[in-house]
C-alpha cells in the first residue's frame, strides 16, 4: 500500500464554475455602465482604451448586447440624416409644386445644427446617439419656421408685391406665430436640459441638442430666411407674379 501523498499534491485554486465561449473562443463576460455624468459612448471608448492597454498578447475583446447595437447604429447617423433631408425636401416639393422653395426652407437646417452642436460643446457633451436623434428632429423643427415665411412671401408675391417687399412683409406678419410656437417648444424641453436621476445623460444630451438648435433657428433664421428667399428667387424667379394694382 502506497500513501496517496506520495503520488499527488492537493492545492486549493479558484476557477469559474462555468466556462463561457464567444465565437468558439473562451471568454469572460464583463457587464458595466457609464459613471454618472458620462454618456455610454464615453464608457465604450474608455473600455476600449483600457482593454488595448492591459490585455496580454493573445487576448482581445468584443462587444455584445446593447453596446454592440449602439456601435453599429452610430455609423448610420449620416445616412439617416440625409434620408430625413430627402423626405422633407420631396414632401415640400409636392406641396409647393416647386423644386426651388423647398431648397430655401432647408437652408434653415444648417443654422439649427450650428446652434445644436454649439450648445453641446458649451456643456462638454459628446455627439452621441441621443444628440444624433436630436439633430434629425431639428430638420423638421427648423424647417417649420422657414415654411411660414416662405409660404406667406409667395402669397404676397402673388398679390403683386415686389420680391423684397414680400420677404420683409412675410417675416413681419409671421414673427409672432414663429416666436410663440418656438418658445413654447424651447420652454418644453428645459426639463430635459436640466434632467436629474437615472438615465439623465440621454435626456440631457437630446434636450441640449434641441434647445440650442431651436434658439439658433428661431433667432437667426428670422434674418437669414428672408435674405435667402430674395437671393434664390432672384436667381430662379419661378412663376411670374401678376403686376401690382394701380390705385385710382
Amino acid at each position: 500500500m502506497i500513501s496517496l501523498d506520495n503520488l499527488v499534491t492537493v492545492e486549493q485554486t479558484a476557477n469559474p464554475q462555468v466556462i463561457r465561449h464567444y465565437n468558439l473562443f473562451r471568454s469572460a463576460e464583463i457587464n458595466g455602465s457609464a459613471a454618472p455624468g458620462h454618456s455610454s459612448g464615453e464608457g465604450i471608448a474608455s473600455m476600449e482604451a483600457l482593454a488595448k492597454k492591459v490585455l496580454p498578447n493573445g487576448m482581445t475583446f468584443e462587444w455584445s448586447g446593447l453596446s454592440l447595437e449602439e456601435i453599429e447604429s452610430g455609423g448610420k447617423a449620416l445616412i439617416l440624416f440625409v434620408l430625413g433631408l430627402v423626405v422633407v425636401y420631396l414632401t415640400l416639393a409636392a406641396q409647393y409644386e416647386s423644386y426651388v422653395l423647398p431648397f430655401i426652407v432647408l437652408l434653415a437646417v444648417p443654422v439649427a445644427l450650428l446652434g445644436a452642436l454649439g450648445a453641446q460643446a458649451l456643456r462638454g457633451l459628446q455627439n452621441d446617439v441621443y444628440c444624433q436623434i436630436g439633430l434629425v428632429m431639428l430638420i423638421g423643427l427648423a424647417s417649420k419656421n422657414a415654411i411660414l415665411i416662405v409660404e406667406f412671401a409667395e402669397q404676397l408675391r402673388a398679390q403683386g408685391l415686389s420680391l423684397v417687399e414680400a420677404a420683409v412683409e412675410a417675416a413681419r406678419i409671421r414673427l409672432r406665430p414663429i416666436l410663440m410656437t418656438s418658445f413654447a417648444f424651447i420652454l418644453g424641453v428645459i426639463p430635459l436640459v436640466l434632467a436629474q436621476g437615472a438615465g439623465r445623460a440621454g435626456r440631457i444630451s437630446v434636450g441640449t441638442t434641441v434647445f440650442g438648435g431651436m434658439i439658433a433657428a428661431t433667432t437667426l433664421n428670422l434674418l437669414f430666411i428672408p435674405v435667402l428667399y430674395v437671393i434664390v428667387r432672384s436667381v430662379v424667379p419661378g412663376r411670374e407674379a401678376p403686376p401690382a394694382r394701380q390705385s385710382e
